[in-house]
């Protein structure tokens, strides 16, 4: 019996400011996750969750299984807790194992040396078991993570890391993982009744997840998984993606717009959004931002502009934040959300942010302003919409993936958070 075969603890990262989001989908998903701790969630479950968590998760960076964890202060514990791991357990004979190695706050700091040190002691569990390490098939990557002297030992289930969902094949200019424009759209008071608008979408990254929100389509549906290689695992991922494709709403009516002031961009976009399936659901356009306009009201933009970094410097900066304000508050009672490492985007937009949080766009520290606008009366229930909304809450309490945090949008607009 493999290690593959029972219950686990399931460890999934999320970029810094983003794992509150992650819980949300968690707990969405029917788990009871922990507490966030260095970028990580832990919650429990087997093969089958962790092929739902690579699946559906969408602001999640990898899903890892741990294997072993154990104090160690000298390199002697570290080898012994090593050598303790059960390699027949979790590795075919062939395997080919590859450690990397993290370290805070810890009297092992070496990488290099917990790195050596871990392999050798693998090596010679491994002798013990099967003979000589021939490492001549699947590739298998393990994490050995020393935290204030704890040990973590994770096996990677998802392979390429989960931002990379297949569908965006070039890169245009300064693009933004879509993990994390996931997570900025799930932090929006943006549903899929409501219009919606990235006037700076360049190829297209936050347009095609809000329409992939908007259907609900899993984000790991068209990737594949390191665990689907797994020799001693069972055979999982064919129920899960059944179970992902059986949730897409397909008739979805959403109004989603990404323009860009780029032709080059824009058709990057559509040609992102045809490899995503999303293309029915958005329209691109040719625009300015500073020209921006729509005829329906309580819309939300999601955007990623120019910043120092990226593109534009100085007063030509200044201005078209200046410019994108003014349009701004010529729409109709519609809230922005808008991502920036720009110091003094708010002067220059001419409005006080009504929240202000810390995001990571790659290694670059930004703030993600958000703008509230009048949210849109709520309409009357008839019999038929309760009834209709209690079978699609049944429906998410077994585990249907659902939009993350979407009873939070009247917590957000009061500016508090859930969880």
């Amino acid at each position: 019996m493999s290690i593959f075969d029972g219950g686990m603890k399931i460890r999934v990262s999320a970029a810094s400011g983003t794992e509150a989001v992650l819980k949300r989908e968690l707990i969405a998903l029917g788990y009871e996750p922990g507490g966030a701790v260095q970028g990580r969630v832990d919650f429990s479950g087997d093969m089958c969750d962790v092929a739902r968590a690579n699946i559906f998760l969408r602001t999640a960076g990898r899903v890892r299984v741990v294997l072993a964890e154990f104090p160690a202060r000298t390199f002697d514990e570290l080898y012994d807790g090593m050598r303790a791991l059960r390699v027949k357990d979790v590795f075919p004979r062939d395997a080919a194992v590859a450690v990397s190695a993290k370290s805070a706050k810890s009297a092992l700091f070496s990488l290099r040396d917990i790195q050596k040190i871990s392999k050798k002691a693998i090596a010679d569990e491994w002798a013990a078991e099967y003979g000589r390490m021939e490492e001549s098939g699947e590739r298998y990557d393990l994490e050995v993570s020393v935290l204030s002297d704890i040990v973590s030992v994770t096996l990677d289930t998802s392979g390429a890391g989960l931002h990379k969902r297949g569908y965006r094949v070039k890169l245009g200019e300064a693009p933004i993982r879509e993990t994390l424009a996931a997570a900025m759209l799930l932090l929006s008071v943006w549903r899929g009744e409501r219009p919606f608008l990235d006037p700076f979408c360049g190829s297209g990254t936050i347009p095609i997840e809000a329409a992939m929100i908007g259907t609900n389509t899993a984000p790991g549906l068209g990737r594949a998984f390191s665990f689907e290689r797994f020799a001693l695992a069972p055979p999982v991922s064919e129920s899960v993606r059944r179970e992902a494709e059986e949730l897409i709403v397909r008739d979805a009516a959403l109004r989603i717009r990404g323009g860009d002031i780029s032709p080059d961009a824009v058709k990057l976009a559509r040609e992102h959004a045809a490899r995503a399936g999303m293309d029915k659901y958005i329209h691109f356009q040719v625009q300015d931002a500073r020209e921006m306009s729509s005829r329906f009201a309580h819309g939300v933009i999601v955007t990623n502009p120019p910043y120092g970094e990226r593109l534009m410097k100085g007063a030509e900066l200044a201005a078209l934040y200046a410019e994108f304000g003014k349009a701004f508050r010529a729409l109709d009672k519609w809230s922005a959300y808008v991502i920036t490492s720009y110091p003094a985007f708010e002067r220059d937009f001419g409005r006080r942010a009504d929240r202000v949080r810390v995001l990571y766009n790659s290694e670059l520290e930004c703030r993600f302003y958000r703008f509230l606008g009048a949210p849109p009366a709520r309409r009357p229930r008839g019999d038929a919409e309760a009834l209709a909304a209690a079978v699609s809450a049944r429906g998410e309490s077994t585990g249907a993936r659902k939009e993350a945090g979407a009873d939070s949008a009247s917590a957000e607009e009061k500016g508090e958070d859930k969880i």
